[in-house]
């Protein structure tokens, strides 16, 4: 399962349409890479601007919109290897730029929990490849296999 947590003030991703336009970009990718859309979790965290700080200082509510993104990452890890991790964080920037990019100062990071550790509907979750997630991303639902 990949979740996304998006912290946000309050002036930003105030609409559905705006709301709607990321998720579709954040489970698109995921499912062009063979996972079910059921897993991709995504929640909105709006902070109040009195809330919001960086750098030790007060976002004001006139000030550029900060988006930080927290994204765990349960049913597929990066092998350890530096290479492989720095072009994962590439690929993830070049999901978000086009989004973000003139709008908003941004950042995020990933991070990955072991996948013995997760749980669905009391199921533990198919191997990549194995044909439990064919028919997991055919049911688009967690299900026997």
């Amino acid at each position: 399962m990949p979740h996304w947590l998006v912290y946000h003030p309050p002036n930003t991703y105030a609409d559905d349409e705006s709301k709607d336009a990321l998720v579709k970009a954040i489970t698109d990718f995921y499912i062009g890479v063979g996972m079910p859309a059921f897993y991709v979790v995504v929640n909105f965290i709006k902070v109040a601007h009195e809330d919001f700080y960086v750098g030790g200082v007060r976002r004001a509510a006139n000030d550029k919109p900060f988006i930080r993104f927290t994204i765990n990452h349960v049913a597929h890890n990066y092998p350890d290897d530096d290479k492989v991790r720095r072009e994962a964080g590439d690929v993830f920037n070049r999901l978000l730029t086009p989004l973000m990019k003139g709008k908003y100062d941004w950042e995020f990071h990933i991070s990955e929990t072991d996948r013995r550790l997760w749980k669905t509907n009391e199921f533990t979750p198919p191997e990549a490849g194995s044909e439990g997630l064919k028919l997991w991303v055919k049911e688009n639902r967690p299900v026997p296999y």
